[in-house]
């Protein structure tokens, strides 16, 4: 009979030092973005000036007498240039949402990120604060220098005019962001008088916050962590959408080398190295390290890559606007915007004109009035004088021109029923009017129709004004004759 076998338990040696605690957490390196020119630098500022004209400038105007887009929530009516809309055209809004996502997939799938990279409010407004701390502290160089000296007077005077412009920005896009809910007239009054309710406080300066923070401090932070858009822009992008590519087959192997030096005799490509292209990149990333979720499409590096290809006397593009099919098949120009209209690109764009064209439609064939029928429910049917059989019902008339208007009732679909109370309302502009409605059906008609309950049509007409027609609308309803 054999022993079982003894794994020996030996002890284990002793461990020099304790291991120390590892820290998972590591600050944000603070981006430098350098200045750049070429024609995509040219395009972002225009974009910024027509976005902010039209931003701050919109509160400003005037339409028949009030603000030409004024959403007045205490009222409930929100006045867009000539239309007034009132809580039942909420749908609008729908339609907006889906037009602004079908859009965003058709430029996505189309160009990347091109909303990112030029119109964006958080680029829009970063680039505006960077412009301020150019003006004041310099260039990249010159900040990083001033950050990293110790503080002095100089210091402390050139980063205390910083923040006070940045502030000033910041309040001014608030005081106009609630300026689209208060009349911004109405608003400046109570400013200049220091009469600014509490909401109103409230607004403008959180809205302001967000502006500092988000343009001033966070910037490309937002982008790359707090935006979803760079998430889920990868399902609607592919190989062929059209995206800031690097050529690596002609820029690699990179390195410096003088002006008059022979590339292809050193064994170098195009790319000197310079990381000029990391320098201007907002989010803080090298596009030669591949397409990232981080770049939003800006274009800086084109701009900066070209200039230095063409100092250096070499064909530019070596930083480009490409595809992933183009890069690796290395596809002319002609062939890449072939590619450019695939099906995925028809498809979103016959779904956004379709969109769009309902939407028009829709808002040409809107009636500037609408009806609600309210049936009495405490009474749905009752005998009155000669054996008739009366309804009673409320009728409300919303009216959505800025005129008074004349509405006027009248009964279809059932011979012998009429309209026995007043069928005729007043409805003052941008108002509510309600009409109390009695239908009367004739003794011998009700006999017919003992316990049924009759489909009928009511037809309000709102007479016609100087240089308007008259139009109508037709509601649905029933009348009830009892046993």
């Amino acid at each position: 009979m054999t022993s079982p076998r003894v794994i020996p338990i030996q002890p284990a040696p002793p461990q020099e030092a304790e291991p120390g605690m590892v820290s998972l957490y590591a600050s944000q390196a603070k981006v430098y973005p350098r200045s750049v020119s070429g024609r995509f630098a040219r395009w972002r500022w225009v974009m910024v000036w027509l976005t902010q004209l039209f931003f701050y400038g919109l509160p400003w105007l005037n339409w028949n007498g009030r603000q030409a887009v004024l959403f007045d929530l205490g009222e409930r009516r929100f006045y867009i240039l000539g239309l007034v809309m009132q809580p039942q055209d909420f749908i609008y809004l729908a339609a907006l949402l889906v037009i602004s996502a079908l859009s965003l997939f058709f430029f996505t799938a189309l160009a990347g990120r091109l909303w990112c990279g030029y119109a964006c409010p958080q680029t829009v407004y970063t680039e505006i604060f960077l412009w301020i701390e150019r003006r004041v502290e310099g260039d990249r160089q010159a900040r990083m220098r001033l950050d990293a000296a110790p503080w002095s007077v100089a210091k402390l005077g050139r980063k205390a005019l910083k923040q006070a412009l940045w502030v000033g920005v910041a309040l001014f896009t608030g005081f106009s962001f609630v300026g689209y809910f208060t009349p911004i007239r109405v608003l400046s009054s109570e400013l200049a008088l220091g009469a600014f309710s509490p909401w109103e406080w409230f607004w403008v300066l959180f809205y302001g916050l967000a502006t500092y923070g988000n343009a001033g401090y966070m910037r490309e932070q937002i982008c790359k962590y707090m935006c979803p858009y760079a998430r889920f822009q990868s399902a609607l992008i592919d190989m062929d959408s059209l995206v800031i590519a690097y050529d690596a087959r002609r820029g690699e192997p990179r390195g410096s080398r003088s002006r008059k030096a022979d590339p292809a005799s050193l064994g170098l490509g195009s790319c000197i190295d310079c990381t000029l292209c990391v320098q201007v990149c907002p989010t803080g990333i090298d596009i030669r390290e591949g397409l990232q979720n981080e770049c939003i499409a800006c274009a800086a590096c084109i701009d900066v890559c070209d200039d230095v290809m063409g100092k250096m006397g070499y064909p530019t593009g070596l930083i480009r606007y490409s595809s992933g099919h183009a890069m690796e098949k290395q596809w002319p120009r002609a062939a890449l915007l072939r590619r450019v209209l695939r099906p995925r690109v028809l498809i979103y764009a016959g779904l956004l004109s379709l969109t769009c064209l309902g939407f028009a439609l829709s808002l040409l064939q809107r009636h500037d009035f609408a009806v609600n029928v309210i049936k009495d429910r405490g009474t749905l049917a009752r005998q009155v004088g000669h054996g008739n059989i009366e309804n009673v019902y409320r009728l409300q008339v919303i009216n959505s021109t800025e005129q008074a208007q004349q509405f006027k009732v009248e009964v279809l679909g059932q011979a012998g029923l009429s309209v026995a109370s007043e069928a005729g309302l007043s409805v003052p502009a941008t108002g509510i009017g309600t009409l109390p409605l009695r239908l009367e059906l004739e003794a011998g008609a009700a006999e017919s129709h003992r316990g049924q309950v009759l489909p009928l049509q009511l037809r309000v007409t709102r007479e016609a004004t100087p240089g308007e027609q008259a139009s109508s609308v037709t509601e649905k309803t029933t009348f009830v004759v009892p046993r």
